[in-house]
């Protein structure tokens, strides 16, 4: 069973819900206290064993490549103040500058679409794929709980799930399952986004995957589904006939930054962790 390693972060999406403030500021570069969304996700798979981080871009981006860069002028400044604190902060944004890779996404078709432009930095390999606007407060990074979930079922995909109000089944890509052990099941059928009297269940995946390569193939041969988009659900529907595909219930507490109230909520919760009064 071959480890995995990378980790691909779709960060194409132009962040409308959060217009006027991302016209020119990428949606991932928004911050939670003093950190970014996206260093959030990146620390997560860092924290997991990933060694290497694969963006998938967009136009207005560059600020995220920026941001995991070095920055010799700020770092000399700090320096030169002694200002030791804050340039130890700099410096340990990413892991190692090495292992960041960024691929543009020609145009917006969706979220297998973005995974899909990954392909040839993946090549054969298990992989990773992280949603920044699903942050989520665990006590061991939620993509190490899924990659030891897959050491135990020796391989396969493993999806993050939870349990979502069955009014609340519209926004989310809905799993039925059989039961493995108290956290892991084996998907029998996944649809996306199901109103609620057609959903087969209420346990939503999440923004959090550990897909074998095989997931690219039926890529590149589904049809366009809601929007005109290439849907990750979709090339994972054809999956799981294989019986190789897993739902996880993982250990932590997510919110929901793709919305305002998930991200003032975030807020709260990370500053209250820091120690701020708020």
């Amino acid at each position: 069973m071959k480890p995995v390693r990378k980790a691909v972060f779709p960060v194409a999406g132009l962040g409308t819900r959060f217009l006027p403030a991302t016209k020119a500021m990428p949606k991932e570069m928004l911050p939670i206290v003093d950190k970014p969304l996206i260093q959030y996700a990146v620390e997560e798979a860092a924290a997991a064993g990933i060694t290497q981080m694969i963006f998938i871009t967009g136009r207005h981006k560059r600020s995220i490549e920026d941001h995991f860069d070095r920055a010799p002028e700020l770092e000399a400044e700090l320096a030169a103040k002694g200002k030791n604190d804050l340039l130890e902060i700099v410096r340990n944004i990413s892991p190692d500058p090495e292992t960041f890779i960024f691929i543009r996404q020609p145009e917006p078709l969706g979220l297998g679409h973005a995974v899909l432009c990954a392909e040839p930095v993946i090549d054969d390999e298990p992989f990773v794929v992280i949603l920044a606007d699903d942050l989520i407060d665990a006590e061991v990074s939620v993509i190490r709980q899924l990659c030891d979930a897959r050491a135990k079922l020796d391989g396969g995909s493993v999806l993050a799930v939870e349990d979502v109000p069955r009014s609340e089944t519209s926004k989310y890509g809905i799993v039925s399952s059989t039961p493995i052990d108290d956290r892991t099941s084996r998907m029998l059928h996944i649809v996306e986004k199901p109103a609620p009297e057609q959903a087969p269940s209420t346990l939503a995946v999440l923004g959090r995957y550990v897909l074998e390569p095989e997931v690219f193939a039926h890529l590149r041969t589904i049809p366009r589904g809601s929007g005109g988009e290439i849907q990750l659900t979709d090339a994972i529907a054809r999956m799981v006939p294989d019986g190789r595909t897993y739902a996880y219930r993982y250990r932590g507490k997510r919110f929901d930054c793709g919305s305002k109230e998930g991200f003032l909520s975030a807020t709260v919760h990370y500053a209250r962790k820091a120690g701020y009064t708020v």
